[in-house]
């Protein structure tokens, strides 16, 4: 399959569900790709790893940090250019609208962000639904038309009613990828830690669950400790080194070297 384009992304708004997982390491956007995911968000130094697109050449990938991580307009360019360069099909962009349209001018492909930002939470009230009240779907509607103005392509829409996800999607010719925000959204976004059952803290309500990584993480880990048990147990006790771990030379270059050894050490 050839890797999909931004064009193709728009062209299949409305007519496809794609499947989005942010994954953190090569093993993962492996299965993730030959699961069938055809979106991911990567941490920027993935992209910038020659073995990523061995393990997902045909994925649509995301690099993305929070915009305090990264800096201004420029710092934004800088970061953003080399990763185009080593195979980013879009950037997140959770910086300001100046960056993303700095971003678009130079033809780099940018999801912005609304609804719920973890990073700017302090301004919609913390880690809870933006969306319920007329005021606050407003400015997540306000939001999307700012960065659709600015050049961008695709929307994160995270933890926003779907009503009200799906009364935007009506509207706009963004791509939104949604987080909790409903079936309205064109892609569908999970972090493979709570996909894969490693998250230890709160599950978020829209997560789903579809294996116990953490119950088999623990496991190995009961393994590790009783295995390095055992390898103490043998060294204080004798037992190892045994001789099918040893390496040894000929009598006589032993006998050879003890006699080096006491003419001259």
């Amino acid at each position: 399959m050839a890797r999909l384009t931004v064009k193709d992304l728009r062209d299949a708004r409305g007519k496809h569900q794609f499947a989005m997982l942010r994954v953190e390491t090569l093993e993962e956007a492996e299965a993730a790709a030959r699961a069938g995911v055809e979106l991911l968000s990567v941490p920027p130094a993935m992209i910038l790893d020659g073995r990523f697109r061995e393990a997902a050449p045909d994925c649509f990938a995301f690099p993305g940090d929070n915009f305090y991580e990264i800096g201004g307009t420029d710092d934004f360019l800088r970061w953003a250019f080399p990763l185009f360069k080593h195979g980013a099909d879009g950037f997140y962009c959770s910086g300001s609208l100046a960056t993303v349209r700095a971003m678009a001018d130079h033809a780099l492909p940018v999801c912005g962000h609304v609804g719920l930002i973890p990073s700017k939470r302090t301004w919609t009230g913390g880690f809870k639904a933006v969306g319920k009240t007329l005021e606050s779907a407003q400015l997540v509607w306000n939001q999307c038309k700012a960065l659709e103005a600015a050049g961008a392509f695709a929307v994160e829409i995270e933890v926003v009613p779907h009503s009200i996800t799906k009364a935007i999607a009506e509207r706009t010719d963004l791509f939104l990828i949604s987080m909790g925000a409903g079936s309205s959204g064109h892609a569908q976004y999970l972090f493979t830690d709570d996909v894969l059952g490693q998250n230890r803290g709160r599950i978020p309500r829209h997560a789903k669950v579809y294996a116990d990584f953490a119950a088999e993480h623990d496991r190995l880990q009961e393994m590790r400790i009783a295995a390095m048990g055992r390898y103490v147990a043998d060294v204080q006790g004798g037992d190892y080194p045994a001789p099918q771990h040893l390496v040894d030379c000929d009598a006589e270059v032993v006998d050879a070297f003890r006699d080096w050894l006491d003419r001259t050490a």
